[in-house]
C-alpha cells in the first residue's frame, strides 16, 4: 500500500482501537454497563477492521498473472467492502441486542467511576487517531468537503477510517451519555438505550461505507476533471484528429485504465499512426500518471471525410 493509501492513518487507529477495547472490556467487568460493553465490541470490530485494510493494502501489491491480467490493485476495494459488512453484523448487531437486552432487564451499574475514566480515557485517544486521519487525508482532500472526499475518493482506506475514528468518538459519547444517566437518574436503562444509539450509529456508518466501497468495487471511472485532461492530452497529439468515445475505469487507486477510440487522417501512414499512438500515450502518462493501461484505437475521421465528400 502507498503512503497515499492512509497506512499511517490505519496503525494509529489500530494502536488507539487495541489499548481502548482492553480498558472498555476491563470497565464492562468492573461496572456491568451493556454500553462499555457495546463499545468494547465496537473497538474489537474496528481492530479486525484495520487488520482487513493493511491485508488488502498487502494483497494488492501482488503481481499480475494469467488469471488476473490487469493486477489486484481492486483487493483493496473488497476488503474495505468487507469491513463495513463486519462493521455492520459485529459492531451494530451486537449493539442494537445489548441494548434491548439491557432495556428489556435493566442492571444497576456497580463502580461507575470505571466506566467515566475509562470513556475519558478512550475519548482522548480516538481523538489522536482521528487527528492522524484527518492529517493524511487533507492532503489527497484538497478543497473538497469531506463529505465529497469521502463520495469521490478513489483510495478506501481513508474514507473508512474516517467515518470508523467518527463513529467511535461519537459513540463514546453516547455511552457517556447513558452512563451518566443512569447515574444521576438511578435508572439503568439509559444504559441500554446509550447502547441503542451506539448500535444505530455503527449501522448507519457501515450502510455508508457499504454502498461507497460497492461502486468501488463494481469500477468506478476518473473523475470528470481526470478525463478531460486526458482527452485534451489525445487531441493535443498532432495525429490524433478527435477522440471520437472513451472509456475509463479504475483498477486500483493508483492504477488507471484508458480505452479510446481515435479518428486519424485518412491518408496517414501505419507507421504515422503508429507514433502519433506512441506520442499520445505519452501525453496521457504526462498529464495523468496513475494511467497505467492504455489502448488507443485508431479509426478514420468519418467526420471530415463525409464533410469534404
Amino acid at each position: 500500500m502507498s503512503a497515499s493509501g492512509g497506512t499511517k492513518a490505519i496503525i494509529a487507529a489500530l494502536s488507539a482501537n487495541l489499548a481502548i477495547a482492553l480498558a472498555k472490556f476491563v470497565a464492562a467487568f468492573f461496572t456491568g454497563s451493556s454500553s462499555m460493553l457495546a463499545e468494547g465490541i465496537h473497538s474489537v470490530a474496528d481492530s479486525g477492521n484495520q487488520l482487513l485494510l493493511l491485508i488488502g493494502g498487502k494483497r494488492a501489491q501482488k503481481e499480475r498473472d494469467q488469471l488476473h491480467p490487469f493486477g489486484y490493485g481492486r483487493e483493496r476495494y473488497f476488503y474495505a467492502f468487507v469491513v463495513a459488512v463486519v462493521l455492520f453484523t459485529i459492531g451494530a448487531a451486537f449493539s442494537l441486542y445489548e441494548g434491548v437486552s439491557k432495556i428489556v432487564e435493566p442492571h444497576h451499574l456497580d463502580q461507575p467511576v470505571w466506566a467515566f475514566a475509562v470513556l475519558i480515557f478512550a475519548i482522548i485517544a480516538e481523538g489522536f487517531s482521528f487527528r492522524t486521519a484527518i492529517k493524511e487525508s487533507n492532503p489527497l482532500r484538497g478543497k473538497q468537503s469531506w463529505v465529497t472526499f469521502i463520495r469521490r475518493s478513489k483510495s478506501p482506506e481513508l474514507p473508512v477510517i474516517l467515518l470508523e475514528d467518527l463513529g467511535a468518538l461519537l459513540g463514546l459519547v453516547f455511552a457517556l451519555f447513558g452512563v451518566a444517566m443512569a447515574v444521576i437518574t438511578g435508572n439503568p436503562v439509559w444504559d441500554g438505550i446509550g447502547t441503542l444509539m451506539i448500535g444505530v450509529l455503527l449501522a448507519v456508518i457501515a450502510i455508508v461505507l457499504a454502498i461507497e466501497t460497492k461502486s468501488l468495487l463494481v469500477g468506478e471511472g476518473a473523475s470528470p476533471e481526470m478525463e478531460r485532461q486526458i482527452r485534451a492530452a489525445l487531441e493535443g497529439s498532432p495525429e490524433v484528429a478527435r477522440v471520437i468515445h472513451m472509456r475509463t475505469m479504475h483498477l486500483g487507486p493508483e492504477e488507471l485504465l484508458v480505452a479510446a477510440k481515435i479518428a486519424v487522417e485518412h491518408d496517414d501512414t501505419a507507421s504515422e499512426v503508429a507514433r502519433g499512438i506512441d506520442e499520445a500515450e505519452q501525453r496521457i502518462r504526462a498529464v495523468v500518471p496513475i494511467a497505467r493501461v492504455i489502448y488507443l484505437e485508431p479509426d478514420l475521421d468519418r467526420s471530415r471525410t463525409t464533410t469534404a465528400g
